[in-house]
């Protein structure tokens, strides 16, 4: 996620299917019927966030759609390819790089229905009107190249899709469901990373779909409640889940897990103490070193200069601002 103009890190083929072979799903498969398509998240352009596939008796659920056009084809094409239609898309939350995909993918598949928080609806009145109004100004500077202009055209046009980005089924508490023939659990959470992050667990693979309530190279804590992202984490962990699946990265054991949130923890303690910046941030790298691969390491490092001094340390009207009321420490 890129700062922007220092308000935003934005939000940062196959054969036919048979009743006795069922066709695998383009992608990484991570466990029976689950596949990961990974997002892009690379220094200097917009993510997409990670994108999971469960396979059901009756089609496919689809959870995080991604930001880019490139992105939400794959996850059509796939469903195509295997002949299976998409019949839920499961949004973690309403940042773009993980929900401005599911206008295509309704296109494609008009009767998929929509399980996400309705955290969306001020989002849009709020953080990402600002952001759409932000990218208007950027356009109008006279010094916007053509392929800048073009870039925050297509934001813009992803944030006036906000109808189809909408649930349909909204999630207001966690819930078991059935989707699309497969039994999931749908957890709820309210004050950590976007003021309504929806995880999936698929109980017959022991698979957690975390959203982004896990991401490498770092938490990503624009719109996040630190302290109630925290205690998130320590509710995730005694599900007795065998992988996750972050919102951004790969997929990691139960043992990866409670490593990044040891360093989660130390990285909120050691910015809450009078310690250098420059310590906390070596202190996150050496923690995660064996959860970030080396070629993001330039890119946790330059994330981490932000979120510390102008996120973590930054006056409590800022670092709480995302806090919902009577959870703010």
């Amino acid at each position: 996620m890129r700062l922007l103009n220092g308000l935003l890190v934005s939000l940062l083929a196959g054969c036919a299917t048979t009743a006795s072979t069922p066709v695998a799903l383009p992608g990484e498969a991570v466990a029976n019927g689950v596949t990961l398509i990974r997002g892009v998240f690379v220094p200097g352009a917009q993510p997409d966030g990670n994108t999971v596939l469960l396979r059901g008796s009756k089609g496919l659920v689809v959870i995080d759609s991604g930001r880019h056009a490139a992105h939400a084809t794959r996850i059509i094409e796939a469903a195509r390819d295997s002949e299976l239609p998409v019949i839920a898309i499961v949004n973690t939350h309403w940042h773009l790089d993980h929900v401005a995909g599911n206008a295509a993918l309704r296109e494609a598949f008009p009767q998929a229905e929509v399980y996400a928080s309705n955290a969306i609806d001020d989002a849009l009145s709020g953080f990402l009107a600002d952001y759409r109004k932000q990218l208007q100004d950027l356009i109008g500077r006279a010094d916007a190249t053509p392929e800048n202009v073009a870039t925050w055209r297509a934001e813009i046009a992803r944030i006036d899709a906000g109808a189809q980005l909408r649930p349909t089924h909204p999630v207001a508490a966690s819930q078991d469901r059935l989707l699309a023939g497969r039994s999931v659990h749908l957890g709820l959470e309210d004050n950590a990373v976007s003021g309504g992050d929806v995880w999936l667990y698929d109980k017959a693979t022991r698979t957690l779909v975390a959203g982004d309530l896990v991401t490498l190279p770092v938490p990503l804590f624009d719109t996040a409640c630190s302290e109630g992202w925290q205690q998130a984490l320590a509710r995730l962990d005694p599900i007795g889940f065998s992988r996750l699946l972050p919102g951004h990265g790969a997929p990691m054991d139960h043992v990866q897990f409670r490593m990044y949130r040891d360093g989660f923890d130390r990285l909120l303690a050691c910015a809450a103490s009078d310690a250098p910046d420059a310590t906390c941030k070596a202190g996150w790298l050496r923690d995660a070193a064996t959860l970030i691969s080396q070629q993001d390491t330039a890119l946790a490092s330059s994330l981490l200069d932000y979120y510390i001094p102008q996120v973590l340390r930054a006056p409590p009207e800022r670092r709480t601002r995302y806090c919902r009321k009577g959870n703010v420490p």
